[in-house]
Formats: C-alpha cells, sequence, structure tokens
C-alpha cells in the first residue's frame, strides 16, 4: 500500500492506493472517509489497483477554504490520476458524494470512465423540504458542533435499521468519524456538497460507459423508481437495490457490494481472481 497527499483544485487529499491490476477510483460518502471502504478494499484489491481518495474536510484532507463543487471534486479527481501517472481509464465506485463525482467524472471525460458503479447516489438535486431541513441541521452544527442529537440523526440518515440494531462497528465508525471532523471543513463540505447538489439527469446522457446505480432499500431520499428512471437516461445503464441498507452499503453490505462490483467487471470482460 503507498499513501499519498496530492495538491488539487480543492485542497491536499489524502490518496492510498492498493492492490494491482488495472485502476479503479473508489470516492466515499459525505460525513465518513476512506475507511468506509474497510470492508470491501482487501477483496476488490484482487481485482484491482485501487485509488481511494478521501474528499476534502474528511480525514487528513485539507479543503480550498472556499465553496466548491461537484465539478470541482471531479477535477481533482482528474489531477489525482495524473499525479499517480495513470492515464487508462478507471473503474470508478462512488458511495453518495462520491457517486456524484463519478457521474460528473464520467460525463466530463468519458474515455478516462470504463466503468461507474454509484451507492446511494440520488440524481436529483434537494428538494425545498429537503433544503430546509438541511439548512437548519447546518446551522446547529456551525453553533454546536457535532453534540449528540446530530450525530445521531445522521448516524440514523446514513444506516439501515437494522445496521443501526445489529451492527455495532458500523455505527461506530460513522460516529467516530463525526466528532473527529474539523467543524469548519465539514461545515464548508455540507454547504458545498449537499446544499450545492444540482439535479445531475441532464449530465447522464453523456455518460458512455457500463453504469449501475445501486440504492438500499432505507434510502429515504433515492428509491429503487428513482434509481430505474435514472438509469434508463444512460447509454448503458442498470439499477439494483440491496436489501437493508440505506446510504451505506459498502459498509453496511460488503459481501453484497463486491458480487456486484465483481459482476460488473466481469460483464465489462475482467474476471476477478478468487481469493
Amino acid at each position: 500500500m503507498a499513501e499519498w497527499r496530492i495538491p488539487t483544485r480543492v485542497g491536499t487529499l489524502a490518496v492510498r492506493v492498493v492492490g494491482d491490476g488495472p485502476p479503479a477510483v473508489l470516492w466515499h460518502s459525505l460525513f465518513v472517509d476512506d475507511r468506509s471502504w474497510g470492508r470491501v478494499e482487501r477483496e476488490l484489491a484482487l481485482d484491482r489497483r485501487l485509488v481511494l481518495i478521501t474528499g476534502p474536510g474528511h480525514g487528513t484532507s485539507s479543503d480550498p477554504g472556499r465553496r466548491y463543487s461537484l465539478d470541482d471534486c471531479a477535477v481533482a479527481a482528474a489531477e489525482i490520476l495524473d499525479a499517480l501517472e495513470i492515464d487508462e481509464p478507471v473503474d470508478w465506485i462512488g458511495n453518495a458524494w462520491g457517486g456524484h463525482v463519478g457521474v460528473v467524472f464520467a460525463a466530463t471525460w468519458p474515455d478516462r470512465c470504463r466503468t461507474l458503479i454509484t451507492f446511494g447516489a440520488p440524481i436529483q438535486g434537494y428538494g425545498v423540504r429537503e433544503q430546509v431541513v438541511f439548512r437548519v441541521m447546518l446551522a446547529a452544527y456551525r453553533v454546536v458542533g457535532m453534540v449528540g442529537f446530530l450525530s445521531r440523526g445522521i448516524r440514523d440518515t446514513l444506516l439501515a435499521a437494522r445496521t443501526r440494531a445489529d451492527d455495532r462497528e458500523a455505527v461506530d465508525l460513522v460516529l467516530e468519524g463525526l466528532r473527529a471532523m474539523d467543524r469548519r471543513r465539514l461545515s464548508n463540505a455540507m454547504h458545498s456538497i449537499s446544499l450545492g447538489r444540482p439535479d445531475l439527469a441532464p449530465r447522464l446522457p453523456a455518460i458512455a460507459c457500463p453504469t449501475v446505480f445501486v440504492t438500499g432499500s432505507d434510502h429515504a431520499e433515492w428509491s429503487a423508481g428513482q434509481a430505474e428512471a435514472a438509469s434508463r437516461l444512460l447509454v448503458a445503464g442498470s439499477s439494483l437495490v440491496v436489501a437493508d441498507t440505506a446510504y451505506l452499503t459498502p459498509l453496511e453490505a460488503p459481501s453484497e457490494t463486491i458480487r456486484i462490483v465483481r459482476d460488473r467487471w466481469r460483464v465489462d470482460g475482467e474476471h476477478p481472481r478468487s481469493g
């Protein structure tokens, strides 16, 4: 494993490179960092050279000290690939925020994206109600920090009920990550990425690579019907639902995540090695 800190448009980002083979980019969800891939990365690294990017304001990554967009994040990913001298197309796996960045990346540079799999990444922007709720939460966080009711609310949104009841390790990873985050940087990420998220549907026809939209059965913002409808806007799209998961399917259902990813890679002509 190699670890890097790479200057980009959105700050100096922490990057880990694990495994061998064709390159694959992994970008996590808002509110967690690259540790949220911990249950799947060992297996996936048997088949790919994983480039795990920690987004701005999360983990040990800095941020640009200003608002930034999904387009800025996609440019940052391209800058990281350039710094690592990766010029061949990548397999992109994105969770929520990382899925949104992947959509923009694949639409902007179709020749640089070989496949795209998103987990828990709604294509539509926030509606009025979601905007109001999120603004209230963001205002409270800026004043009081990640106190109990805020961290519990985010936990209950990110994780399905079964995960919260039966998977203490996943719950602790989310809560400990939230408490450790820098308040200014996370506030900036919340404003830039959630409140600033546009409707990505107009981008979808520009994506040329095979794409899978995965959602969880407990994902309140991204239903199976919405994922299927969005997939029909793609040149080569499909959608899947994973039971008893919400936003963080790779953390909540690692075996199913590995199966979905390997099935997509296998269909595209690569035959994973058994681990």
